[in-house]
């Protein structure tokens, strides 16, 4: 049985109903605004931005991560701010968008990664902290270990960086860590959080990195399991056996930021103002929210869009950093945006 790192699929019997209507398309309504319809063909979606009722003791700083449990809900991570306590990752109901709960303190100035897995009759979180940290909780933020670099890999000196991104589930039970901020290679341990094998470093050689900023384990249907790795400032994507043989390259991305997976589809949110969907084949089925002229927009100056909301526009992204899809084919995006953005795309039927 293969292993999702986003989201669980399955419901579990009695979970929680919540009704289909959105704030925003609420708000749509009485301003008579329609939201944009993205995508084309089977992938069509309705684009709702400003997504989810965030409380008033949490100010979005740099939207991360997203991550959908078993249930349904939808959890957000956020960097947070180094200066103050705040809480990171905040979950909230599917579709509706209301609050549930937040957590998360600790992770403040480094949130980033944020995966559920299912082990046995439980759900936990997996998160990738920019300081340094590794850390596996519950759905309501108690820590079960936290880990650092592995010293056992013989690849950290006195002065090595150690920051990781983002994580991906083996089909045993044991996991890869992308050390993307840091020393640029994966590390892959075991069911019990025992190091195994690390192999890239900073190059653009086969198998080398600049900046593994995520990776996944892409299981679709048809294809053998295989780990593919987002190589950003190489503009490409590495794939490599289990074991970490390299085993080929896409390149038909521009910044690749992360990964899911639903079905046949492999999606990529891209930091250069897209979000792209490839089929089993990894042949591009479209590009969301993409036009040459704003993609050149939004990289403008420093990346200044991100800092200036006036210059958002409806069904456009400007940053997006990580993106899951929902058990109906809907899609969460979050955005590496200086107020935070998180997303609501609508699949149409």
């Amino acid at each position: 049985m293969s292993i999702t790192r986003r989201r669980f699929i399955s419901t579990t019997a009695g979970a929680s109903l919540v009704s289909p209507l959105l704030p925003n398309i609420a708000t749509a309504a009485k301003t008579g605004s329609k939201p944009a319809i993205i995508g084309e063909g089977a992938h069509k979606y309705e684009c709702h931005h400003g997504w989810g009722d965030v409380p008033n003791h949490i100010k979005w700083i740099d939207t991360h991560g997203t991550a959908v449990d078993g249930q349904g809900f939808v959890y957000i991570k956020h960097r947070g701010n180094r200066k103050e306590s705040t809480d990171t990752i905040a979950v909230f109901e599917p579709g509706t968008g209301k609050f549930v709960r937040s957590f998360g303190k600790e992770y403040s100035g480094g949130g980033h990664g944020i995966d559920v897995r299912k082990e046995g009759n439980e759900e936990f979180l997996y998160l990738c902290d920019n300081k340094g940290l590794v850390a596996k909780t519950t759905l309501v933020g108690e820590q079960i270990w936290t880990m650092k670099y592995p010293k056992e890999s013989g690849f950290y000196g006195e002065k090595s960086r150690f920051s990781p991104t983002n994580i991906a589930f083996a089909p045993d039970g044991g996991f890869y860590v992308a050390d993307g901020y840091g020393s640029n290679f994966i590390h892959q341990y075991d069911k019990d959080a025992n190091w195994i094998r690390s192999w890239g470093g900073t190059g653009s050689r086969i198998g080398t990195f600049k900046t593994p900023h995520s990776i996944w384990l892409d299981d679709r249907p048809g294809r053998e399991a295989s780990l593919v790795v987002a190589d950003r400032a190489n503009a490409r994507l590495q794939y490599f056996s289990l074991d970490g043989i390299h085993l080929g390259f896409v390149d038909t991305v521009s910044f690749p930021a992360d990964f899911d997976t639903q079905g046949e589809v492999l999606m990529v949110p891209d930091l250069h103002a897209r979000i792209t969907l490839y089929d089993n084949s990894n042949k591009v089925i479209t590009h969301l929210g993409y036009a040459d002229e704003w993609t050149k927009k939004a990289l403008a100056d420093g990346f200044k869009m991100r800092k200036t909301p006036s210059m958002w526009e409806n069904g456009r992204f400007v940053h997006p950093h990580d993106a899951c899809f929902d058990k109906d084919g809907n899609i969460y995006v979050a955005e590496w945006v200086a107020t935070g953005r998180v997303s609501f795309l609508k699949k149409v039927d």
